[in-house]
């Protein structure tokens, strides 16, 4: 059984090369790093909408996400509207000026998954996504045990 630190340090080495992985598409579109989370984020879970989810489940500073949203906002690439039984929350959509962007974070998400199990035969692949659907159904066990989910 794997230590916790060599799969925390696992964990952090595959966020360190994914984000290393996106630079080409935030360089190319003139966006930060956390406004192209925040675009495959919204691309990626369409009922996860909020700002409150963006922090929360990509473990981003609230602040950097207030920001980011409101420049994306301003480039056009998000609207926001407010919920209709609570009119604190805020819902974030993406624009069809994000089509590119989602495009290219699609192509490095692709690229990345192939180098990322570049010498796994596909049985070793679909071992992989059950070991991780087991995990992330611990996790959100304890998670909501523990009332931090």
């Amino acid at each position: 059984m794997p230590q916790m630190p060599d799969l925390l340090s696992t964990i952090r080495m595959i966020i360190k090369l994914y984000d290393a992985s996106l630079k080409s598409v935030w360089v190319k579109h003139g966006l930060s790093p956390v406004e192209t989370h925040i675009i495959g984020f919204l691309y990626h879970n369409p009922q996860l909408d909020t700002a409150s989810d963006i922090v929360e489940l990509r473990m981003l500073q609230k602040g950097n996400v207030s920001q980011a949203v409101e420049s994306l906002i301003q480039k056009g690439l998000l609207t926001r509207r407010q919920d209709q039984a609570d009119r604190r929350k805020i819902h974030l959509s993406l624009t069809p000026l994000t089509q590119p962007i989602v495009e290219d974070i699609l192509q490095v998400r692709a690229s990345f998954q192939e180098r990322l199990f570049r010498g796994f035969t596909p049985e070793e692949q679909e071992l992989f996504e059950s070991l991780n659907q087991r995990l992330v159904k611990n996790i959100t066990f304890e998670s909501e045990r523990e009332g931090t989910l």
